[in-house]
């Protein structure tokens, strides 16, 4: 965030890339390009860009904290009440600026509350001051205080218009409260369902990553345009009574990236609306736009993805509070997709995430989660356990979030994000998919060894959402990012190693030919 301090915009929601125009302290996205990476395979292990500095006139500011405190991600909303609770006493004499600059020490400590106190009091003494404003609004959202951030951003719209990411903002917090609005009447709008066909069974295919190409920056869409790009794999995606895909970057034909800032590499994708057709003739029936790229022509771009996807049939989810809906085999399906941003609908938000996935299950027989989260990179193969820091974002607790969905109905977990594989997990009979890595990434991503590697995970559920059968379906990229089967199957041996290493107990079994099954033994009851 570029505000007169770089404050809160980075310290509580350093990952704001999400479902709208990423944005942070460093606009590079460092797993993706690989032609302008230093050392390694441009992944972790190599610094990104240096920042844009902040404008001048701002007092002093520490550097962002690797993330917001965990508590606050998960807080439920706070009762509307005073939107400037506890003011500082204002006999003290204190000016705007000292005001500012409490605040600012506030959050150098951690302290929302006292930082909502004294930009609160910043605003009564100065109303006019945009800053105080702005950065107020980050300490609402911390305690995901929706509404009241939405005030103060409300605010800095009338006092300027063109306050960088004002847009992003705005979409953040209406998409929040939103949410929290829908999810306290969810309860009082249930109705009961009539119990699904007991022995239907639907075959689910999924894949992670895709992009077929972009027109930004000139030079990186195929060669045919596209009609060839999944040609080779159509027997892969067709053969299902479901395919899902991870749409890494809107499809659009208009909008305009502020991801390109001077003195870095610019990571913004934008593939042409015709494309769409290519997932269609794939077989592509799902998708989630919940990454850290479909923002990235900011909101007019990201309608437009939303539009093409619907005029092609294709349910999504991504922005807060969207669950898509589809019916097979005379099962009702819901699929909700979640990432590290509340542009989205929010993975470190846990008890939003939960409310979310609880209500689908109310109008669902079958509910899928997808997130995109976690590293980036040949370093991120393994799973840590707490929360996963990338570059001062904070891209997830996975092992807490996917057990928590679990819990709250979601019957299969499928994960994407890390550009690599990752482990498989059995929790309480769900199949839990930690990453299925790039699967059709053209042009400008880095292809070398496992980032090259990617699969077609194939399950089959029953009426009961309860795993029946797996398996995995490798596939590699060739070229600049062209996906075909790979007859020596080498993604099944790094899957198998890696939920060894970090699911010993609970992972799942992974055969020599692909296949998915749950260990004998106990189900597991928490996260590890």
């Amino acid at each position: 965030m570029r505000s007169r301090s770089l404050l809160l915009s980075v310290l509580a929601l350093s990952a704001l890339g999400g479902c709208a125009t990423a944005r942070g302290p460093s606009s590079a996205e460092p797993e993706s390009v690989s032609h302008s990476q230093p050392a390694d395979e441009g992944s972790a292990g190599s610094a990104p860009a240096s920042a844009p500095a902040a404008p001048a006139p701002a007092p002093a500011a520490a550097p962002a904290p690797a993330a917001a405190p965990a508590p606050a991600a998960a807080a439920p909303a706070a009762p509307a009440e005073d939107p400037h609770p506890n003011p500082l006493p204002e006999g003290e004499g204190a000016s705007a600026d000292s005001l500012y600059a409490r605040g600012v020490e506030a959050l150098k400590a951690k302290d929302a509350p006292a930082a909502i106190a004294a930009f609160s009091s910043c605003t009564r003494a100065a109303p006019s001051r945009i800053d105080c404003h702005w950065e107020l609004g980050w300490a609402y959202s911390v305690l995901n205080r929706w509404s009241d951030a939405l005030t103060e951003w409300s605010s800095v719209q009338k006092l300027d218009p063109n306050h960088p990411d004002l847009e992003d903002a705005l979409t953040q917090a209406r998409g929040q409260s939103s949410l929290q609005q829908k999810l306290a009447q969810a309860d009082s709008q249930s109705a009961p369902r009539a119990a699904p066909p007991k022995d239907a069974r639907v075959r689910i295919r999924a894949v992670g990553d895709v992009m077929l190409g972009t027109d930004f920056p000139e030079g990186l869409l195929p060669p045919d345009d596209g009609a060839s790009s999944l040609s080779s794999v159509y027997p892969l995606l067709r053969d299902a009574d479901l395919t899902f895909i991870n749409l890494e970057g809107p499809l659009c034909d208009n909008g305009e990236t502020k991801k390109c800032r001077r003195g870095g590499n610019c990571y913004a994708f934008r593939t042409p609306t015709r494309y769409g057709k290519f997932l269609v003739e794939a077989g592509v029936d799902l998708a989630s736009t919940a990454n850290n790229h479909s923002g990235d022509f900011g909101e007019l771009c990201r309608r437009e993805t939303e539009a093409t996807l619907d005029s092609l049939g294709i349910p999504w989810s991504g922005p807060a509070g969207s669950i898509a809906t589809l019916e097979r085999n005379g099962l009702r399906i819901g699929m909700v997709a979640f990432h590290t941003s509340p542009s989205c609908n929010h993975l470190n938000n846990t008890a939003t995430a939960t409310a979310l996935v609880r209500q689908a299950r109310q109008n669902h027989d079958l509910v899928l989660v997808s997130f995109h989260g976690g590293a980036e990179g040949s370093k991120a193969l393994n799973i840590p356990k707490g929360r996963e820091i990338f570059y001062g974002e904070d891209r997830g607790d996975l092992r807490l979030f996917t057990h928590a969905v679990i819990d709250a109905g979601a019957d299969l977990v499928l994960g994407h994000g890390p550009h690599v594989v990752r482990a498989m997990e059995f929790y309480k009979d769900r199949l839990i998919v930690y990453s299925m890595g790039n699967f059709a990434t053209y042009g400008s991503f880095n292809l070398k060894g496992p980032q090259g590697l990617g699969m077609v995970v194939d399950v089959e559920l029953d009426s009961q959402g309860r795993f029946r059968s797996g398996r995995i379906l490798p596939t590699k990229q060739e070229g600049r990012g062209i996906p075909v089967p790979d007859s020596a199957g080498e993604v099944i041996p790094l899957v198998r190693r890696l939920t060894n290493e970090d699911f010993p107990e609970t992972g799942a079994v992974i055969g020599a030919d692909g296949s998915i099954s749950s260990r004998k033994g106990p189900i597991a009851t928490g996260a590890q």
